[in-house]
């Protein structure tokens, strides 16, 4: 079975790995930028929020658990594979919680999360100064500590999966738009400035770029573009506790550790105008969100900003991310897109739903 995947980001690149573990399928893969993780995926932080997600139960809850446990099986697998080397934070998530927010449905989700057998743990503000010297807790009334949560590099982890399936068989076309898709007898015609390729399955995974795709397709379906923006500092010595170092997360800012005293520090939400196009970064808001991170943690003030860069993340119109799901009138054609601000997260699972759907 001839097999396209449109888009190389994070999802893309988990379904080609994914499905070149299958025989049976001839998978290429193509992309419209020069290399791979180059929109939403390059601009994320790869914070991965599984337990610690306010989602009590459900589909969302389920695929960010799969996620997590299929990343701490697959990244030591594509290290050894291609020995490349990919950040991985196993610390843990600490969300802290903040004066004027409900303290009860915290403990009730760690109450709920035990009885899931998941660890979730709430630390009082005394644990919180011990365990974590360096933040101020003056509007801290406590934090929840997800230790089975995760982080991990995007780009490093996509530019892996790349390479596994790469050696797995699949193959990769870069700087390759598709320009249009059209159902024939021979299979999905697909037409880009290099030629026509015919496949007889396609899978949909191009974020942002999938909204045109989708009007090709007649499908009403829209993906806007939210744009999100971050920083990577130095600070002079490590924070906290160098052999503890889990994600810190409040008010929606991510403080994420990276290693050698350097951290990124994210990330703003900002939406694009009624029409959907998106608006250039807003420089007051990450101003903002280095202003609370700095209010978390004070020692971010020496700090030495390193790196500065934004993306845009696919958020679907007016219903819920992700959409994975086959074409209404056309099921060769396998939607795997709008996954919003968890395309790290949800990757894994939307791989293996993909790869149900191929097979069924």
């Amino acid at each position: 079975m001839r097999v396209v995947i449109i888009g190389c980001g994070v999802v893309g690149a988990a379904i080609a790995y994914e499905l070149s573990q299958v025989p049976s399928l001839s998978v290429t893969v193509l992309e419209r930028q020069p290399q791979p993780a180059q929109a939403a995926t390059g601009a994320a932080l790869g914070v991965l929020m599984g337990t610690i997600s306010q989602k009590p139960k459900g589909r969302n809850l389920q695929m960010r658990l799969v996620g997590i446990q299929r990343y701490n099986e697959w990244i030591p697998r594509l290290t050894a594979l291609t020995g490349r080397s990919i950040q991985f934070n196993q610390q843990g998530i600490l969300r802290l919680c903040f004066e004027g927010e409900e303290v009860d449905r915290w403990h009730t989700l760690v109450n709920l999360r035990q009885t899931q057998g998941l660890s979730l743990v709430w630390c009082d503000r005394a644990e919180l100064a011990q365990r974590y010297p360096h933040l101020s807790l003056e509007r801290v009334i406590g934090g929840v500590h997800a230790p089975s949560d995760r982080q991990v590099d995007p780009t490093a982890l996509t530019l892996a999966l790349v390479e596994a399936a790469t050696l797995q068989g699949v193959t990769c076309h870069f700087q390759r738009a598709v320009t249009a898709i059209a159902m024939t007898d021979r299979g999905v015609q697909l037409q880009t400035a290099q030629g026509e390729l015919l496949a007889d399955r396609l899978v949909i995974a191009a974020g942002v770029g999938s909204t045109p795709l989708l009007r090709d397709l007649q499908l009403p379906t829209e993906i806007r573009p939210v744009l999100g923006q971050a920083v990577r500092l130095r600070v002079p010595q490590a924070l906290g506790q160098p052999d503890h170092q889990p994600v810190i997360t409040g008010d929606d800012v991510h403080l994420v550790p990276l290693g050698n005293h350097e951290y990124w520090v994210g990330a703003t939400v900002e939406f694009p105008t009624a029409e959907g196009v998106s608006l250039p970064p807003a420089v007051d808001l990450l101003a903002t969100v280095m202003t609370q991170a700095i209010a978390m943690c004070p020692a971010l003030q020496a700090a030495t900003q390193l790196h500065h860069w934004y993306g845009l993340r696919p958020r679907p119109e007016a219903r819920p991310a992700p959409i994975i799901e086959p074409h209404p009138t056309h099921p060769e054609i396998i939607l795997a897109t709008g996954h919003y601000r968890n395309g790290v997260l949800l990757a894994p699972a939307t791989a293996q739903q993909v790869r149900e759907l191929l097979l069924d």
